[in-house]
């Protein structure tokens, strides 16, 4: 079973967010599983920095008005083989994948990643330069969405999957783009590429490709919804029989608090006591009072709209009188950082707020923390609730998506079958939030309440294999097998 894997990042080489962990960590997974799988990425500076030796295997000519590239060859640190789309006019430049170093979009990522699925279209047909060929092509967002559309007119194509990281992002440009992308004009169409006009490159990809995934069970009856469809909700209950929903895992070997080495003290299910050292050196570290016995409530988040970051910062000045201590990492929206930095100023000792991004710090905050919020309004999967969950860190979730998918909300029956974990909203408001963070913090004071939750989360098994043999279980189907 061969399978070319196309994505726009992949970690630890790069990462913007949660499509690079899954990039990262499910073609490995897949291996492991006897899969043969590429990785396909472009040839950011980031990535050829990371690398220690790369070699050309072809030369990309005539590829419709695109630039000439070559196809690199290269091997990620965890052994997965590596293809990089290697286009200077196109990927050589400061700043990050998608946006320059203002936060701007790239005026020409259509372009950018236009190449990108047309090289991977390209090796998942007769006209492939490379002797190996792909059984299945498995495209990820919007990036490598009109892959199935070049394979749809391409000679004797792979079979191809689309997978929905989050439906918000769609990558939809002007439709004048659509013959110099070396599309024809027939497929500029409602049962096309067309998207209210425009040329929408997600689009493309969930009307052409054989299956379509996206990241949680839950999720995918989501977007069929008008919503959290974002427009596409009547294509995808069209092909609601071709759609499935697969849990995205985690990587237990990055997120073990046993061998962390960002952490203050290691811990396990069956001994708990390094947790301590860790919310001491956090609170010591971020600048609240060192307090072993106030519940400290901790966020990682990128700071929007759609993550609930608002509503935690509405209901900070209550949470306080439980009382309890509050630690946020992120960046994002500048209204919401604002509004986080005031209230850190105003409750020194209370409330600290870090506005960056650091990896070391974001385990630090899964380990030192007593409760985990993440009350996103919509979550594809999200992977903190798992993150913490492993950590011993109860998370707060609203019932969306992958959180309701993975976390066990507590009350008496759950408790009574070993299974409760988290805490878990429906009603997506301030006020609920609120009474859910009390229900937390009542439940800290109860010592063996509090131990089943945190062995609990501790116990379960979110990583990739099950996730994994869910894909490779969808290419066999989809080759006939």
């Amino acid at each position: 079973m061969k399978i070319l894997f196309v994505s726009s990042e992949a970690a630890p080489l790069i990462k913007t967010g949660g499509l690079a962990d899954v990039s990262g960590a499910l073609p490995a997974a897949l291996r492991n599983l006897g899969v043969d799988v590429r990785l396909l990425l472009p040839a950011y500076p980031q990535v050829l920095n990371a690398l220690p030796q790369t070699q050309v295997v072809a030369r990309l000519f005539g590829l419709a008005e695109f630039p000439v590239a070559q196809l690199l060859e290269a091997v990620m640190p965890d052994g997965v083989p590596l293809w990089l789309v290697d286009c200077p006019a196109l990927y050589q430049r400061d700043g990050g994948p998608y946006q320059d170093k203002y936060g701007a979009d790239w005026g020409d990522n259509a372009q950018r990643f236009g190449l990108l699925s047309r090289v991977a279209a390209l090796l998942g047909c007769a006209d492939s330069p490379l002797e190996w060929r792909p059984d299945v092509v498995h495209c990820n967002d919007w990036q490598s969405g009109l892959t199935p559309a070049y394979l749809h007119y391409a000679p004797q194509p792979a079979r191809s999957v689309m997978s929905i990281h989050n439906i918000a992002f769609q990558g939809v440009f002007p439709q004048q783009l659509t013959p110099h992308l070396g599309l024809p004009w027939d497929c500029f169409k409602l049962d096309g590429v067309e998207y209210f006009g425009n040329l929408s490159f997600l689009k493309a990809g969930l009307f052409y490709a054989d299956h379509v995934t996206t990241v949680s069970p839950t999720y995918a009856r989501e977007i069929q919804t008008d919503a959290l469809g974002f427009g596409l909700q009547g294509l995808l209950r069209h092909r609601q029989h071709a759609l499935t929903g697969i849990l995205n895992g985690i990587d237990n070997t990055e997120w073990n608090p046993a061998t962390d080495p960002h952490l203050a003290a290691p811990y396990s299910s069956s001994d708990l006591t390094g947790k301590a050292a860790n919310k001491a050196e956090l609170q010591r570290r971020v600048g609240l009072t060192v307090a072993p016995d106030v519940p400290l409530f901790g966020l990682v988040s990128r700071f929007t709209h759609q993550k609930g970051v608002d509503m935690v910062l509405e209901i900070a000045p209550q949470l306080l009188e439980f009382p309890a201590q509050l630690v946020l990492l992120g960046s994002g929206d500048a209204g919401i950082q604002s509004w986080a930095q005031e209230l850190a100023y105003r409750y020194p000792g209370q409330i600290a707020v870090q506005v960056k991004f650091d990896e070391g710090l974001s385990h630090l905050i899964e380990a030192g923390s007593d409760v985990f919020l993440m009350p996103s309004r919509f979550e594809p999967c999200g992977l903190n609730q798992m993150y913490s969950q492993r950590y011993g860190t109860p998370p707060i979730v609203h019932a969306t998506g992958g959180l309701i998918d993975s976390v066990v909300d507590c009350n008496a029956e759950t408790l009574a079958h070993g299974q409760a974990a988290g805490f878990v909203f429906h009603d997506m408001n301030a006020y609920t939030l609120l009474t859910t963070a009390q229900r937390a913090a009542v439940a800290y004071r109860d010592k063996t309440t509090w131990h089943a939750l945190q062995t609990n989360g501790m116990n379960r098994d979110f990583g990739w294999n099950a996730s994994a043999q869910a894909y490779r279980n969808l290419y066999a189907h989809l080759m006939g097998k």
